[in-house]
């Protein structure tokens, strides 16, 4: 195979080499061109879409976008590649569950991902000084929210070019271009359907990131549960169902466009890739079921912490329950000695008092030993 020429230098390429050219732009579109073939490999960053290098039928091309603002730059590449103006929507309308679309001369699929993200900010608290002194002193805390971002993106897939679109920067495909550009696996070897297929299986990749984060979140919860009687450990719990049900509802239509594919007939897709497609839906179902095991799990969760606090308001009942048992017969001698009435003879004796108050006494130490007895406490 000849050696590639695409910069404006005009400088060639030998067979197996990997040439980084350019730097990323700072705008709102950015945009990635990585030419390849099974001996050699170029990754360059343009700033403008007049800027894409002529595709060549023997190498295979995969343009990535990131940043979906700069709308006539993307129809100005759906232009030049003859995509559809319907397609066109799909992948700036961010908003719309994920779908599959058959056209004569590419196939369209657009999926969510993922991204777990942590954050710190600025919380005010007070905090004693090790003295204990009546003065306190205000301290700042640094408290983290950890975040599932779900974002769209979109793959055109036709006979040698592959067309990404992401939403926002940050994207799981870094490691593809290293294989790529390094001559790692198989990807140079096959077509755009299985650099669809890595793309995909990348953000899968994701979920089962994503889905780690959240297991041990969830066992953290399970230590808590009969430790903590904080009323936002329910919200917590309610927060983390709600992430999961928002990731369900990215794997799902995922996964049946994915069985639409194997189960079609399919531009750029070959019998080839179909083999890896099942095995990439079968990982989704092992994510998926995953999913509704944690969402029993946080249930169990949560009916574990309700038991606990319902036994800690048990004990407080008992104790209180005793303390008015206790007290009842201590409170009818009271009142029955309150009455004013004339004939009571006690009530002229010296020791009628200290005789009453040692009765009541009496009375109580045996009801704490009945108590005591009986185990209710």
């Amino acid at each position: 195979m000849k050696s590639i020429i695409i910069n404006e230098n005009n400088i060639l390429l030998p067979p197996g080499t990997a040439v980084y050219v350019g730097d990323k732009p700072a705008s709102e579109m950015d945009i990635s061109v990585v030419v390849y073939d099974q001996s050699s490999a170029e990754k360059k960053d343009i700033s403008t879409i007049d800027e894409l290098p002529g595709y060549k039928s023997e190498f295979k091309t995969w343009i990535n976008i990131t940043g979906l603002k700069d709308i006539e730059s993307i129809k100005k590449l759906a232009n030049k590649f003859s995509i559809h103006p319907l397609t066109v929507e799909d992948i700036l309308n961010t908003k719309q569950q994920p779908k599959v679309e058959k056209f004569d001369n590419y196939l369209f699929l657009s999926f969510k991902s993922i991204q777990h993200e942590k954050t710190y900010h600025q919380t005010q608290g007070r905090k004693k000084t090790a003295a204990r002194l009546q003065k306190e002193r205000k301290i700042k805390k640094m408290e983290r929210i950890e975040e599932y971002k779900i974002n769209q993106i979109s793959i055109i897939i036709m006979n040698g070019v592959l067309i990404s679109f992401q939403e926002v920067a940050g994207d799981p495909f870094n490691n593809i271009r290293k294989r790529i550009l390094e001559n790692i696996g198989r990807v140079r070897r096959m077509g755009a359907g299985y650099l669809g297929y890595a793309l995909i299986d990348a953000v899968v990749d994701e979920y089962y990131l994503a889905l780690a984060h959240l297991e041990d979140d969830i066992e953290s919860y399970e230590d808590r549960a009969i430790k903590t009687s904080d009323d936002t450990f329910i919200m917590e719990i309610q927060g983390t169902k709600k992430d999961l049900l928002h990731i369900k509802r990215a794997m799902v239509p995922l996964r049946e466009n994915i069985m639409a594919i194997s189960h079609d007939t399919v531009p750029a897709i070959n019998e080839n890739i179909k083999p890896f497609l099942q095995d990439l839906r079968e990982n989704l179902n092992n994510a998926i079921e995953s999913v509704e095991n944690y969402r029993d799990w946080l249930s169990n969760i949560m009916d574990v912490n309700l038991s606990f606090l319902s036994y800690q308001l048990n004990k407080v009942m008992k104790i209180l329950a005793m303390v008015s048992s206790t007290f009842i017969p201590l409170t009818f001698i009271a009142g029955v000695y309150g009455m004013n009435f004339h004939n009571m003879p006690e009530l002229e004796k010296s020791w009628g008092y200290p005789v009453v108050l040692g009765c009541m006494g009496l009375i109580a130490v045996l009801m704490v030993i009945f108590f005591k007895k009986r185990r209710w406490f």
